[in-house]
């Protein structure tokens, strides 16, 4: 083989490679609930938004289900770039970046409405900065709402001494335990995939969360009693890890944060809908839904919020200020 001729075999294959399209961005995004769970679907219509504004550039994959694994998993997964997107709780975030914990104190929102308008504007703005600027090498970029967390449970709790001594599966959080233990139960973290045989088995004697995870998660074979204190309203973050936002052009990264902000706001109207009706089908199934003077609930976690709140104290104030 001539001198000549090794030159050109070596050459074509760099030749063929410039000519041809660089290769789509493949966006893998993690999920712990079930395909038709409202932050999945409107994800899902994010995604879409994504391929088609990008003209293939960008390819986008739904796992739903929890089959990457738990979050916890799936946020360390996000972080070196082999996950390229999620939601997470705030209950994981908390311990890597304190500065969310403001949204993780029991009864810092007066109701639902109240932490979607805050979300909605500057201070949810801030908080989602916060996780950016950290070294936890995630970019934050909208809110999903996860709903009102009440308390769900195998006896019934009708005040705050039913309560004493039930172990009650919390996120992993230390926030979270002290936040239980303050109201006289025993709280015990675990990943949310444990849950089901947990209540099963007797490991746990309740959880707490929404009426759709307790329906969607089949807890409430386990669990018929479902007690409304409303004790966290938690807004979860949906998060692209850094590694996968530098490989983006300025345009793409515009893009994501459009569709992305979007999808924040479908995902609470496909929310309210499906909380209406998961609730009427647990009723359907025999849970017990019950109203409880919160107050007793309220004053008991107020420790909480001075050992955990201290720090937050005027942005505390501002979101009490916001109407």
């Amino acid at each position: 083989m001539t001198f000549k001729r090794k030159l050109l075999l070596a050459v074509l294959p760099l030749t063929f490679s410039l000519a041809m399209p660089a290769s789509a961005l493949d966006i893998k995004f993690a999920e712990i609930h079930p395909a038709g769970y409202p932050t999945v679907v409107a994800e899902q219509n994010m995604g879409k938004k994504l391929e088609q504004a990008s003209n293939g550039d960008i390819t986008f994959k739904m796992f739903a289900g929890g089959v990457l694994g738990s979050e916890k998993e799936v946020i360390e997964q996000t972080q070196i770039g082999a996950v390229q997107m999620t939601r997470v709780s705030l209950g994981i975030v908390g311990p890597v970046v304190p500065d969310v914990n403001v949204f993780n104190m029991p009864f810092v929102f007066r109701d639902h409405a109240h932490m979607r308008k805050v979300i909605d504007g500057d201070i949810g703005q801030e908080i989602l900065d916060k996780i950016t600027n950290s070294e936890f090498n995630l970019v934050a970029l909208a809110w999903m709402d996860g709903g009102s967390r009440s308390l769900y449970t195998k006896k019934p709790v009708r005040s705050l001494a039913d309560l004493k001594g039930m172990k009650i599966r919390v996120q992993g959080n230390p926030l979270f335990i002290d936040m239980m233990n303050a109201m006289g139960g025993n709280g015990i973290a675990m990943d949310t995939g444990e849950i089901f045989s947990a209540l099963q088995t007797g490991v746990i004697d309740g959880a707490e969360n929404n009426p759709p995870t307790l329906l969607e998660h089949n807890h409430y074979q386990s669990a018929k009693y479902f007690t409304l204190t409303n004790h966290l309203i938690l807004p979860e973050p949906v998060v692209m890890s850094k590694t996968t936002w530098n490989k983006l052009t300025p345009d793409q990264q515009a893009l994501v944060k459009k569709v992305a902000r979007e999808a924040q706001m479908e995902e609470r109207a496909l929310w309210d809908a499906k909380s209406a009706a998961s609730e009427e089908k647990l009723k359907a199934a025999g849970v017990e839904f019950i109203t409880v003077d919160t107050k007793p609930f309220y004053d008991a976690t107020a420790p909480v919020r001075e050992k955990y709140g201290a720090q937050y104290a005027d942005l505390m104030k501002r979101i009490d200020a916001v109407q």
